[in-house]
């Protein structure tokens, strides 16, 4: 088969636009298609038509939800928007600008931003606006400024100001404005509150200090600086270290239960001083928690009552010491013998209180006056002292009357009455030695007078609580007073208890 006959058999292509035109034949005869097949091709035109459509339907709702929402958002906004120019004229706004500002929408628009600012604020807010407009690399900008409404009333607000980089657009800023009136106020009333309560507690007398829930200081007031002199370098130094030893567990205790509780704890101790002086401190503590409810630091408030202490003990001293000899008087006495009463119920031994008088102290304050008396007196004291254990009491009755108590004797009554003995023996023998006194006279040398003084001694022995005190120094009084009229310098005991 030659190729002429195999051209012929192939199948013709239709027509293309250009043999159409150069054969009028070919394009007729594509021109008469079968209407189904154009048909079809129009239906298909038709569907992408629609696809397209419907495409650009949903692209112009998303763009309509999209400029409604941000719309929203803009226009009811509970933040205040504006749009300024490069020469800080408003050109946009949201109502809640408006509101803030309290000025309508119109009348706000081509205003200048600064004339919305107070006073004082007036001339931060422009050298920051021109700052921020004149440099390359800061493109957004914060701070706070008071904005004075149409009223004349002031507001606190926090500015946020955002560069709109926009290409062929004069400088523009978008500006976020939130109020924070109400944060400054409740800042300002904590700052006066700190201030206030910080200038009491430099100015306080009272010791206070904060500590961490370790007793390390945190914070001490100036007062502090009276105890430890610079108190800079007290931060972060142990509290308890100053504290006494004999007091320092104690205090430690109390501080741990403080925290443990929640409950402050009231306790008295004694500061050591570096230059070992001791300072008596009353502390009062207490615990401060944080947002959670959790122990966060101690605050503790003290005082120094030492001068307190000093006077509480003159006061012990004059109601119950002799201020002469500074030896116990009749007050404490019968203190000392109720005690003495019980320790001898308890063990069953015997006690015996000696009552003794001066048998020769008359002339020396008729020749020489009190003071030399007195002078005498206190040397009495001591040689009574000299002559019984510390556990033993020596009491001053009140002029030359003096009384010895001897506790924890035997059980046995005859023992006891010898041991009694033996200490009054020796009472007696140690008054009875010459006395030597000092006496000063102005612009004169000394004197020196030499006395002899002896003494009459009652003893009485007790048991248990077989009797009163009252009736031991009566029975004790009564016995001395036999030996007095027996001559003096002499023991005399109370008839012994059956």
């Amino acid at each position: 088969m030659n190729s002429n006959s195999h051209n012929k058999k192939r199948k013709k292509s239709p027509p293309n636009k250009v043999e159409a035109i150069a054969s009028p034949s070919l394009y007729a005869k594509a021109l008469y298609r079968p209407a189904e097949e154009i048909i079809h091709e129009l239906q298909l035109h038709q569907i992408k038509l629609e696809m397209q459509n419907e495409s650009l339907r949903q692209a112009q709702a998303a763009l309509e939800l999209s400029r409604n929402y941000y719309v929203n958002l803009y226009e009811l906004s509970p933040i205040g928007y504006l749009t300024i120019t490069a020469e800080e004229v408003i050109a946009e706004c949201n109502p809640k600008a408006s509101k803030l500002l309290g000025l309508k929408h119109g009348r706000l628009i081509n205003s200048r931003l600064s004339q919305f600012v107070a006073a004082r604020d007036k001339d931060c807010w422009l050298s920051q606006f021109l700052n921020f407009k004149q440099s390359v690399e800061n493109k957004d900008l914060e701070l706070d400024l008071t904005l004075l409404r149409e009223d004349d009333t002031e507001i606190c607000v926090h500015l946020q100001c955002v560069q709109l980089d926009e290409v062929n657009v004069p400088l523009m800023l978008r500006i976020a404005i939130t109020d924070i009136t109400s944060r400054k106020m409740i800042e300002n009333s904590l700052r006066e509150q700190e201030e206030f309560f910080r200038f009491i507690t430099e100015n306080s007398e009272d010791f206070i200090a904060v500590l961490d829930l370790e007793g390390r200081r945190l914070y001490n007031n100036r007062s502090y600086a009276k105890l430890f002199g610079d108190i800079a370098n007290l931060e972060g130094t142990d509290s308890f270290a100053d504290i006494h030893p004999d007091d320092r567990e104690r205090v430690r205790k109390a501080f741990k239960e403080t925290i443990q509780t929640g409950i402050g704890q009231r306790s008295e101790f004694r500061f050591l001083l570096a230059n070992g002086v001791i300072r008596h401190i009353e502390s009062s503590g207490g615990l401060v928690k944080n947002n959670k409810n959790q122990p966060s630091f101690v605050v503790v408030v003290s005082h120094d009552i030492t001068e307190r202490k000093r006077n509480e003990d003159q006061i012990q001293n004059l109601a119950f010491f002799d201020q002469l000899t500074q030896l116990p008087n009749r007050r404490l006495f019968n203190d000392r013998i109720i005690q003495s009463m019980a320790a001898s119920k308890r063990s069953g031994r015997f006690g015996a209180v000696i009552f003794l008088d001066l048998d020769n102290f008359k002339p020396i304050n008729d020749e020489y006056g009190h003071s030399i008396g007195d002078l005498l007196l206190i040397e009495v004291a001591n040689r009574l002292k000299s002559c019984v254990r510390e556990a033993d009491t020596v009491s001053r009755f009140g002029g030359d009357e003096f009384v010895v108590m001897v506790n924890e004797l035997d059980t046995d009554k005859t023992k006891s009455t010898l041991q009694a003995e033996i200490v009054a023996e020796k009472v007696r023998l140690t008054l009875s030695e010459p006395y030597f006194i000092t006496m000063k006279q102005a612009e004169k040398a000394d004197t020196i007078i030499e006395h002899h003084c002896t003494a009459s001694l009652g003893v009485s022995l007790f048991v248990e609580h077989k009797v009163s005190q009252d009736d031991i120094i009566r029975t004790a009084d009564s016995a001395m007073y036999k030996a007095k009229e027996a001559g003096g310098n002499l023991i005399r005991f109370y008839n012994p208890i059956s």
